[in-house]
C-alpha cells in the first residue's frame, strides 16, 4: 500500500484541495480517495501541482515516431507522406522496434500518459518472410510498455491489401496475414501468450503480463491484445466479419481507420457503391467495443450510424493538421451518440493536453464560436474515454476502486503560473504541455517522479540512438 497527498486533484469533476490516496500496487488500484486533507499525512507522497487520472494515448503507431522532423522537408500529401512511412517501416526489427517503442513510451510517460492503444500491423520480416516467432513485433511492443512503466492495449491489426480488388503491395506484404482466418490464428497466439485471451484461456506455460525481453517485468494486468481492421481499403469487405467476430467472441476492443482521406471514401463507393461507414455497419464492425480513428470526412448519414451504433470516434488532431487531413466533426458525431478519444497517432507531437485543446480550438476556426467543450469534458475524452475505447473496464476516475493511475501537472510553470487554483483543468488543458507533467504513477508504481523517468534514465538519448538505428 502507498499513500499519495495531492495538492490539488481533479475529483468528481471538481478541483479538490488537498486529496490522499491511496494504492494497492499488488491490483493497480486506488483503495481509497481522501478530499479536504489539509497537510499530507505521514509517509504520504506529495503531489504538488494538479493531480489528474491518467491520460490515455487511444491511437499510436510507434514506429511513426522515427519520422518526426524528417517529413516536415518539403510538401506533399499524405499520400507522399505515406512513402516515407513505409521505407522506415521496411527497416524495423524486432529488436530495434523495441528499442525505439520502449523510449517513445517513456517519453508519452513523462507526458503524463499512462495507457496507450497501439495499432499494431508490422507484424512479419521485410519482405513478408514469417519470423520464428510469428509474434516477434507484437511481443517487442507489450516488451517495451512494461520497460516504460505504462499500460498497453496491443491492437492487433488486419493490414491485407493494398486497396479495393489489389492484394498487398511490396510494401504491404510484412504487415499482411493473407488472409483474415491467418490474421486471426496469429493473433490468438499473442493474445494467448499475454494472458488476456477470454475466448480460450492462456496456452500452457503461457506467461501472464510479461515484458517479452523488457529489463522490468510488467505491473500485473497491464497488458491488453485487441484488435483493428486497418481501413476498408486493407481489409477486404468478405473478411470483416472474420475481424469483427474475433474481438466479439473476446469481449476485445476493435478499432478502425475510418474515412482519413476524401480517396478513401470515393474508391469505397466506386467498390461498394457504399461509404466506408456504411460498408463497415454491413459487416458487422460497428458497436460499442468499436472506435473509429479519425473519421474525418463523413457523411450526415456515416455521423448517424456511427451514433446509433454507440460506435466511439478518436480523434487525432495533431496527426490529422499534420497531414493536412482536414477537421474531424467531432461535435457533431458525439452529439449523435459517439463518445470520443484522443490519440497522438503519428507522434508529431506527444501532447495530450494539446490533442485536447487543438480539438476544440479546430471547432473555433471551423465555426468562428468558442466553447464547444469544457475543459472538464476535454479532460474526461483524454482520460476515462481513453481507457473505455482500449477495453480498461475499471473507472478510470480517482476513486475507490479505479485504476492507480494517476499524472500531476505544475501550476507554477512559466506556462501555468498564476492561475487561481480552482481553475486548475482549465489552465492544464488550455495552457499547460507535456513539459509540465511532474509525476506520472501507473497501477500504483511512480514510473515519472518530479519530471524524472524511474525506469528509463536518458529518454533522449535512448530516442535518438534508436532513431538513428533506423535511418536508411
Amino acid at each position: 500500500m502507498t499513500a499519495y497527498w495531492a495538492e490539488q486533484a481533479w475529483v468528481g469533476g471538481v478541483v479538490e484541495p488537498g486529496v490522499v490516496m491511496e494504492t494497492d500496487a499488488a491490483l493497480g488500484q486506488l483503495t481509497a480517495v481522501r478530499t479536504g486533507v489539509a497537510a499530507p499525512p505521514p509517509g504520504a507522497t506529495v503531489l504538488r501541482g494538479l493531480t489528474v487520472p491518467g491520460l490515455a494515448n487511444a491511437h499510436s503507431h510507434a514506429f511513426h515516431r522515427a519520422l518526426r522532423g524528417t517529413v516536415q522537408v518539403g510538401s506533399g500529401t499524405f499520400w507522399t507522406w505515406r512513402e516515407v512511412m513505409y521505407g522506415v517501416a521496411d527497416r524495423l526489427t524486432p529488436e530495434t522496434y523495441y528499442d525505439l517503442a520502449r523510449a517513445l513510451y517513456a517519453e508519452m510517460a513523462l507526458a503524463g500518459i499512462t495507457c496507450v492503444g497501439e495499432f499494431h500491423y508490422v507484424h512479419h520480416a521485410p519482405g513478408g518472410g514469417r519470423y520464428g516467432d510469428p509474434n516477434a513485433m507484437g511481443h517487442a511492443l507489450a516488451g517495451a510498455a512494461a520497460a516504460a512503466g505504462i499500460r498497453v492495449t496491443l491492437l492487433d491489426t488486419a493490414y491485407l491489401a493494398a486497396g479495393f480488388g489489389e492484394g498487398p503491395g511490396r510494401q504491404q506484404l510484412r504487415f499482411s496475414d493473407g488472409d483474415a482466418e491467418a490474421w486471426a490464428e496469429r493473433a490468438t497466439e499473442l493474445s494467448r501468450a499475454t494472458g488476456s485471451d477470454t475466448a480460450s484461456g492462456p496456452g500452457p506455460g503461457a506467461p501472464s503480463d510479461t515484458d517479452a525481453g523488457a529489463d522490468t517485468p510488467a505491473a500485473p494486468g497491464t497488458v491488453r491484445v485487441g484488435a483493428a481492421v486497418h481501413s476498408v481499403r486493407a481489409v477486404p469487405a468478405d473478411q470483416l466479419a472474420t475481424v469483427a467476430a474475433w474481438a466479439a467472441d473476446r469481449d476485445a476492443p476493435l478499432h478502425v481507420h475510418l474515412s482519413e482521406q476524401p480517396a478513401e471514401n470515393e474508391a469505397c463507393a466506386a467498390a461498394h457503391g457504399v461509404t466506408p461507414a456504411r460498408l463497415l455497419a454491413d459487416h458487422g464492425v460497428l458497436g460499442p467495443r468499436t472506435t473509429a480513428v479519425h473519421a474525418t470526412h463523413l457523411t450526415g448519414d456515416d455521423v448517424a450510424l456511427l451514433g446509433r451504433s454507440g460506435t466511439g470516434v478518436c480523434m487525432c488532431p495533431t496527426t490529422e493538421r499534420d497531414l493536412a487531413d482536414g477537421i474531424g466533426p467531432a461535435p457533431a458525431v458525439e452529439r449523435a451518440g459517439s463518445p470520443l478519444s484522443l490519440g497522438s497517432d503519428s507522434h508529431a507531437v506527444v501532447d495530450l493536453f494539446e490533442e485536447a485543446r487543438a480539438m476544440e480550438l479546430n471547432e473555433r476556426l471551423r465555426t468562428r464560436r468558442r466553447g464547444h467543450w469544457t475543459a472538464h469534458h476535454l479532460l474526461r475524452a483524454a482520460t476515462e474515454g481513453g481507457y473505455a475505447a482500449l477495453g480498461w473496464h475499471r473507472p478510470a476516475r480517482l476513486e475507490r476502486g479505479g485504476y492507480a493511475d494517476f499524472t500531476t501537472v505544475a501550476l507554477d510553470s512559466v506556462r501555468t503560473a498564476g492561475a487561481m487554483p480552482r481553475l486548475g483543468a482549465e489552465t492544464a488543458v488550455f495552457a499547460a504541455t507535456a513539459a509540465d507533467v511532474r509525476h506520472t504513477v501507473v497501477a500504483g508504481r511512480h514510473v515519472v517522479r518530479d519530471g524524472a523517468h524511474a525506469l528509463v534514465d536518458d529518454v533522449p538519448g535512448a530516442l535518438t540512438a534508436a532513431i538513428a538505428a533506423l535511418r536508411g
